[in-house]
């Protein structure tokens, strides 16, 4: 378990997180989000020792990273995968590792193979494309086979194979009661792999739940519906106080967007009318959608639109 309570880092008159505090249990994988800037990469490192807080704590198992004997053992991270010593092959990486933390050197081998690099173990690091650098990483995160591990932006450089293959391997992880802990910019990779997510914004929590819970609160469910009689449906939608909109994306035909509605009850408020339906479907809001509305006000750096960039030429 992660424990962060009231964790404060400020660099000089810069406040880089804010009296964070939030618990990151076992046996599931939880998400950390927020904006560019947000302070994720200062609590990671908070937690793991390499940054001293300006108040708070920040415990793994019960006890901060310094006080933990042989830490390879207890929690393994991934925040760096280019940290590596270019001219040292990945196995003597990882056996350096290992005689550090009293590991055995059979070990290396184990996690090489689990990492699927055992066929490159002789070749330098410096050589490794970034994917396969994510890969070494996580062979040293592993190391110590720690009950805790903590991932900074994981699926960097991965081809779709790797992502999916990654995916699995930490909902594995975390199904065999590890406490696991990733941070990434791919939302949609995200809510296909966390069941938890801790979002922050400028180095202060902005919700801690489930991803569901996260994506009902802040984002719009709809019930997307098409019909040969949409002026009469929507007549008979609107007459019932419900919102309707057209719906632009339909490539099928004209269709109506219906907001704070279920498909039980316009299937039936169709059918008591004689429309006929052609499609009725709820639409469910996206990770993405409720992380844009809920960290909006949060984002460090805005760009401009591409319009205004162009100059109105699109």
């Amino acid at each position: 378990m992660i424990e962060v309570k009231g964790l404060t880092k400020h660099y000089g008159p810069t406040k880089a997180v804010e009296d964070l505090t939030f618990t990151v249990p076992p046996g599931q994988v939880t998400g950390f989000l927020g904006p560019n800037g947000a302070g994720k990469s200062t609590t990671m490192r908070m937690i793991l020792g390499l940054d001293r807080p300006t108040s708070g704590t920040a415990l793994i198992q019960g006890q901060t990273y310094h006080d933990l004997k042989n830490p390879l053992r207890t929690v393994g991270a991934l925040l760096d995968a280019k940290w590596v010593h270019p001219n040292r092959s990945a196995r003597a990486h990882l056996e350096w590792m290992a005689a550090s933390n009293g590991i055995a050197k059979s070990r290396v081998d184990e996690v090489l193979r689990l990492v699927g690099l055992a066929d490159v173990a002789g070749k330098n690091a410096g050589g490794f494309s970034l994917g396969m650098s994510q890969r070494l990483g996580l062979a040293g995160a592993l190391l110590g086979d720690p009950p805790v591990l903590l991932f900074d932006e994981p699926v960097n450089g991965l081809d779709p194979e790797g992502i999916l293959w990654i995916r699995r391997f930490m909902q594995r992880l975390a199904s065999e009661g590890r406490t696991v802990l990733v941070s990434s910019h791919l939302l949609s990779e995200m809510a296909q792999t966390a069941e938890h997510l801790v979002v922050i914004g400028r180095g202060k929590l902005i919700s801690d739940s489930t991803v569901q819970q996260f994506i009902d609160r802040s984002s719009e469910s709809t019930v997307r519906v098409r019909s040969p009689q949409l002026d009469q449906l929507r007549s008979v939608l609107t007459s019932q106080g419900l919102t309707v909109r057209e719906d632009g994306t339909a490539l099928e035909g004209p269709a109506l967007v219906v907001v704070g509605s279920t498909t039980d009850a316009i299937g039936q408020a169709a059918g008591s009318n004689g429309i006929t339906l052609l499609e009725l479907a709820a639409q469910r809001g996206s990770l993405e959608e409720a992380f844009m509305k809920l960290t909006g006000g949060d984002v460090q750096y805005h760009g401009e639109g591409v319009e205004e960039v162009m100059g109105g030429a699109l």
